[in-house]
């Protein structure tokens, strides 16, 4: 079978091969017919620069989001040949940019009926994030999302921002904190992107080019401090989360350990301050695809490649101007 590799962990540069067919080593691993997958911004430095975290024997396939067919799997498995289905696979193990690939059971959801290959391509590692930034780390209530009026209400009263809102977490973030009753859902991005996360359910956008965060609290204190801040971004941009979050609030980063930033003389006392790496859950994706079948939230697509165009997809991902993800097509 056709498949991309990376042969050295300290170079971003990729090569298409021909590798057998993986075979399956244990019940709870199932061989996928991949139909798409999509890259994941830096994922070819993450085994360079931190080796202790990844089998040195690990194959270097790309590709941690992957749609596709169910081939083979153990006979006292969930998922039988045949069905549809779309997942994060960890990124400890080979991914998505090969014919066939390997997924546990464990991250594996039924692919809604109503959502293309592509669009469900596009959806596990972006939204499993915002999910478990929301709901798992963060103190919103994922339980209002499924007619829990009480939690309903308790979310109602808490106001949160969301940076890189334009960006495919960002985005998932927005709507999900939207669709849980959020009482505030302030997102931060570039103007031309603003369109895009109003219509996503920000109740407020932040552009970032014209005004900082911390300005923009500060105008209006009283209104403008929030009980959970998802940051998306990271590095010096973290500062002013510091203003913009209430005593007793979270921050919850997909990025970097938002401490390191904290100013000093800022003496906020947070219930939570953390950076988390997100966990391949394909039960919390089945909750994501019923609200995707409901048409409460969606996949953002930037744009999608030929599997031979592969390395123009990895440059456009590298440039960080996708407003969503970018999907590149194996078997579709």
């Amino acid at each position: 079978m056709r498949a991309v590799h990376q042969p050295d962990k300290h170079s971003p540069d990729l090569k298409l091969v021909e590798t057998p067919v993986p075979k399956l080593s244990q019940p709870s691993e199932v061989l996928i017919k991949v139909a798409a997958t999509a890259p994941c911004y830096s994922e070819l430095t993450w085994v360079g620069q931190n080796p202790e975290f990844f089998p040195p024997d690990k194959e270097p396939v790309p590709g941690q989001d992957v749609s596709g067919t169910v081939v083979q799997a153990d006979a006292n498995s969930a998922f039988k040949p045949g069905d549809e289905v779309f997942c994060r696979i960890d990124a400890t193990r080979p991914g998505g940019l090969r014919e066939y690939t390997v997924a546990l059971e464990s991250e594996l959801a039924i692919k809604p009926k109503s959502l293309d290959w592509i669009s469900a391509t596009a959806t596990p590692l972006s939204a499993l994030t915002a999910w478990q930034a929301l709901f798992v780390n963060g103190s919103l209530e994922s339980s209002a999302l499924f007619d829990d009026a009480e939690a309903r209400e308790r979310n109602s009263k808490r106001k949160v921002l969301i940076t890189a809102a334009g960006g495919s977490v960002g985005g998932f973030a927005i709507q999900l904190a939207a669709a849980a009753g959020a009482g505030a859902v302030v997102g931060v991005c570039s103007g031309d992107k603003a369109e895009q996360v109003y219509g996503l359910g920000a109740s407020a956008v932040v552009d970032y080019k014209k005004q900082s965060i911390d300005s923009w609290v500060t105008e209006s204190a009283a209104d403008r401090e929030f009980d959970l801040i998802v940051d998306c971004v990271g590095g010096d941009a973290m500062r002013a989360f510091f203003t913009a979050v209430k005593d007793g609030g979270e921050i919850i980063s997909v990025s970097d350990f938002p401490d390191r930033m904290r100013p000093e003389g800022n003496n906020k006392k947070l219930k939570k301050s953390e950076f988390f790496i997100v966990k391949s859950l394909g039960s919390q994706l089945s909750e994501i695809g019923r609200l995707i079948e409901q048409g409460r939230i969606k996949a953002l697509v930037d744009s999608v490649y030929d599997f031979d165009d592969f390395e123009a997809a990895f440059t456009k991902l590298d440039q960080r101007t996708a407003k969503g993800k970018i999907v590149i097509k194996v078997n579709v």
